[in-house]
């Protein structure tokens, strides 16, 4: 004769049955753990490699495909173990394939074109400038596939690239060097001297050698020694130092005006229009992210309807499909009404629809503040980033 003490026991062991056969199937799947990791990991193509998938073979689970990096490989082992997943492991790591002795590299040349596949005749992505550190991820044929340090991921030929291993890395950014804050400039091979070793940009990063006069001594990453007037250039690590300035930003801003688009550039060469931000922003010491469509997703998100009233110098103006709410192009907020983008040339518009040059790109979808918001995703200052101190 059963007895309430078996029967509260019999309810019990139901209730933990219906519990765990409830876990089981609500639990993820391997497919459905390596979806929800890619959302918080590799969400965008253009800043991580992951093409991995999961598949069933002989009642196991097989995981395969290509990531970028063992830090990746490293979070899909863990979320396995956590989901209690048996599975064979058969990812492949693209910077494992790489020799430490190219682990790294620097920028050599003062600007460096990066294509979207690995060919001259590729769609250029980005640019890379003289003494900015990259990450090296897979080499194929005379091209690197290289992480840059706004995280963009692209192909850059061997001849732009000074290799370096883990220790010489950690080695540069003990090093005293220098930045050049000139809108641009050249390193002679004598003080006072006219024959080139190279021509520098905004942004280009040498190594100290010696003073001489109003003259200092610098080194290329691959280097090559020559001279440099000091009012261009600035020491990096005092440099690195400042507060934000939407004074500074304009000012760079400004001085672009009239120059020409194109389509992946970043420097104060030529750019287009997200490239024109970046190079504001880093004259700033402030590293913001490649893409228009990139930059929209950072700082302090003001939707579409703000009074542009509301705006300050330096916000970041966001246009494109309305309908879709594709972000396609992007302007730089001055005051007033007017802002400064690059579209055909870097010219200045203006918000307010009874002004002269109101333009066909009436409103922004958005706005994005980065003053208050550096240190947040996507905004990263150039004295916090590990790759340069």
């Amino acid at each position: 004769m059963k007895t309430d003490k078996d029967m509260k026991i019999r309810l019990i062991l139901f209730a933990l049955v219906v519990a765990v056969s409830s876990v089981v199937a609500w639990a993820a799947t391997p497919v459905e753990a390596l979806a929800d990791l890619k959302a918080r990991i590799a969400p965008d193509k253009r800043t991580a490699v992951w093409d991995v998938t999961a598949t069933q073979q002989g009642g196991k689970w097989v995981i395969s495909g290509t990531v970028g990096t063992q830090a990746q490989k490293k979070a899909i082992q863990a979320a396995m173990l956590k989901g209690g997943y048996r599975y064979t492991d058969k990812i492949t790591v693209l910077e494992d394939g790489i020799p430490a002795a190219k682990k790294w590299a620097l920028v050599k040349l003062s600007i460096a074109t990066l294509r979207t596949e690995p060919k001259h005749s590729a769609e250029m992505a980005t640019q890379g400038i003289m003494g900015s550190p990259v990450k090296v991820l897979q080499k194929s044929d005379d091209w690197y596939r290289v992480q840059m340090a706004d995280d963009y991921i692209a192909y850059v030929p061997e001849t732009s690239l000074a290799f370096k291993t883990e220790s010489q890395m950690k080695a540069w950014r003990k090093t005293k060097r220098y930045i050049v804050t000139a809108y641009d400039s050249r390193l002679v091979t004598e003080a006072n001297g006219d024959e080139t070793v190279s021509d520098l940009v905004m942004g280009n990063i040498l190594e100290y050698k010696t003073a001489q006069g109003k003259w200092l001594k610098l080194a290329t990453p691959d280097g090559r020694v020559g001279w440099v007037e000091a009012a261009d250039v600035a020491e990096l690590s005092q440099w690195s130092q400042q507060s934000f300035s939407a004074d500074q930003i304009e000012k760079t801003a400004r001085r672009m005006m009239g120059s020409g688009y194109l389509w992946g550039g970043t420097t104060t060469k030529v750019t287009d229009c997200s490239g024109l931000t970046k190079v504001c922003y880093l004259s700033n010491g402030i590293i913001l992210q490649r893409d228009a469509s990139q930059q929209a997703l950072t700082g302090k998100i003001m939707k579409k309807g703000t009074d542009w009233h509301q705006y300050e110098t330096g916000d970041l103006l966001f246009f494109g499909n309305e309908k879709t709410g594709r972000v396609t192009h992007v302007g730089l907020y001055l005051r007033n009404g007017k802002y400064i983008h690059c579209s055909g040339q870097v010219k200045i518009n203006s918000l307010d629809p009874t002004s002269s040059d109101y333009p066909y790109l009436y409103s922004p979808l958005s706005a994005s503040r980065i003053r208050g918001m550096v240190g947040t995703k996507g905004i990263i200052a150039l004295k916090n980033h590990p790759w340069f101190f």
